[in-house]
C-alpha cells in the first residue's frame, strides 16, 4: 500500500475536528458518542416502557442481557454482586453500540479513538476503587494493597495503575484493527469482499464489549473478595 492509499485509509478512521467550543476542539469521537446516546435513550425507553412480569416482544432482549450479567455477577460475587448489575450492564450496552456504530454510513466509531477507550477505562477503574473504599472502608482499602505481604505493595499498586492502560488498549486495538481491515477491503473491493469481515465485525464488537464488562466484574470481585 503506497503513502497516498495509507492516508486515504487513515482519513476514514482517525477522528477529525467538527467544530470548536471556544478553545476546545469537538471531534467526531465526541459528536458520534452524542449521536449514539441520542439513539440509546429513546430506544431504552421504548424497550422498557411496558415491562411485564412475563417478558414479551422486545422486552426479551434487555431481559436476556440483564439475566446474563445477573448470573455472571452472582457466580462471581454471590448475591452481593447483583447490586453492580446497572454498572456492568450499562457498560456492556453502551460500548456495544459504540463498537457497532461503524455500520452507520460515514460514522467513525468512538471506540477506534484511544482517547475514548482511555476515558472509559479511567472512569471504570475509578468507580471500582470507590466501590472498594465503600465496601472495605478507607483503612481496609489501603490495607488490601499490602496483601498477602507488605512486600507486595509496589506490585499491587502498579497493577491498579496498569489496569486502565490495559483496558483501554485492548478495546482500542481490536476495534481500530477491525475498522482498518474493513476500510482497506472496502477501498480495494467495494462490493463483496468486506461483507464477511463486517459480519466478523459484529462478533468482534460483541466480544470486546463483553470482555470490557467481564474484566470490570473481575476487578470489582478481586477488590472486594481479594485475589
Amino acid at each position: 500500500m503506497d503513502l497516498h492509499a495509507l492516508q486515504e485509509v487513515l482519513e476514514h478512521i482517525r477522528p477529525s475536528v467538527v467544530f470548536y467550543l471556544g478553545p476546545v476542539r469537538i471531534t467526531t469521537t465526541v459528536v458520534n458518542t452524542w449521536i449514539i446516546m441520542a439513539i440509546l435513550l429513546p430506544l431504552a425507553y421504548l424497550l422498557t416502557r411496558r415491562l411485564g412480569t412475563v417478558p414479551r416482544g422486545a422486552q426479551h432482549l434487555p431481559e436476556m442481557v440483564a439475566e446474563f450479567f445477573h448470573n455472571l455477577l452472582e457466580e462471581t460475587m454471590g448475591k452481593e454482586g447483583r447490586k453492580y448489575l446497572p454498572l456492568v450492564g450499562t457498560l456492556f450496552i453502551f460500548i456495544l453500540f459504540l463498537n457497532l456504530s461503524w455500520f452507520i454510513p460515514n460514522m467513525k466509531p468512538p471506540t477506534t479513538d484511544l482517547s475514548s477507550t482511555l476515558a472509559f477505562a479511567v472512569v471504570t477503574i475509578v468507580l471500582v476503587q470507590l466501590i472498594g473504599i465503600k465496601k472495605k472502608g478507607l483503612k481496609g482499602y489501603i490495607k488490601h494493597y499490602f496483601q498477602p505481604t507488605p512486600f507486595m505493595f509496589p506490585l499491587n499498586l502498579l497493577e491498579e495503575l496498569v489496569k486502565p492502560v490495559s483496558l483501554s488498549l485492548r478495546l482500542f486495538a481490536n476495534m481500530f484493527g477491525e475498522k482498518t481491515v474493513v476500510t482497506v477491503l472496502f477501498l480495494m473491493v467495494p462490493v463483496f469482499c468486506p461483507i464477511p469481515v463486517m459480519f466478523l465485525g459484529i462478533i468482534m464488537g460483541v466480544i470486546q464489549a463483553f470482555v470490557f464488562s467481564l474484566l470490570t466484574v473481575i476487578y470489582i470481585a478481586n477488590l472486594i473478595k481479594g485475589h
